[in-house]
């Protein structure tokens, strides 16, 4: 009477009596699996990067790091001669319990008083007053401190790690699909045409 194998017995006689290029794909499946888990963890940074280049890529548009901003404010006159008077006295009436930085003298007509995130423009005569603010975007502020590397060495290898992973995404990509539908034919014309826009940018426009 004839018995069965056990299940690894009979997975190997499968595998022996396999055809050949069946048996030369088994690893697709292995790179499928490290394709999504790689993808799983780019997420994260791919959300920083990709973010903070549409931000930086508009600079002539807008501020990505911080909000600006004109408030104009009146606080009346009698106000003392000496610089360092005149900037306290300045800052109590408009509320900013904040230290100045600098407070000078533009003009006759002009006192400027510098803060950490602000100008403040004061006409002494008149008590005619020119905020200028900047309030940080905190979310873009900070994929753009990431993004430009502010974070130093640190951060250097964070970010090589993500090169080196978007490397390996674009080349398991290449290759973790077999047939038609793989690199033999739509892949192959996908990554051609891909590859052509910054080819065909640098010959028609030049580095």
């Amino acid at each position: 009477m004839q018995t069965l194998g056990t299940k690894n017995e009979i997975r190997d006689a499968d595998v022996a009596g396999a055809p050949r290029e069946v048996r030369r794909t088994r690893w697709r499946p292995w790179l499928r699996a490290v394709h999504r888990d790689v993808g799983y963890l780019a997420v994260g940074l791919t959300i920083v990067y990709a973010a903070s280049g549409l931000a930086v890529n508009h600079l002539a548009d807008w501020d990505p790091n911080f909000q600006n901003g004109v408030t104009i404010r009146e606080i009346g006159v009698a106000l003392p001669q000496d610089d360092a008077a005149f900037g306290k006295e300045v800052l109590a009436r408009l509320g900013i319990a904040e230290k100045p930085l600098d407070v000078y003298r533009a003009s006759d007509d002009r006192v400027d008083i510098k803060l950490a995130r602000a100008m403040i423009h004061v006409d002494p005569r008149t008590g005619h007053v020119v905020e200028e603010s900047q309030r940080p975007r905190f979310f873009f502020r900070a994929i753009n401190w990431l993004h430009l590397n502010r974070g130093k060495k640190a951060w250097t290898f964070i970010a090589d790690a993500y090169a080196a992973g978007l490397l390996l995404l674009a080349l398991s990509g290449l290759l973790m699909i077999a047939g038609k539908k793989g690199l033999i034919f739509r892949g192959l014309v996908l990554a051609g045409l891909g590859c052509s826009v910054p080819i065909a940018y640098v010959v028609l426009s030049g580095p």
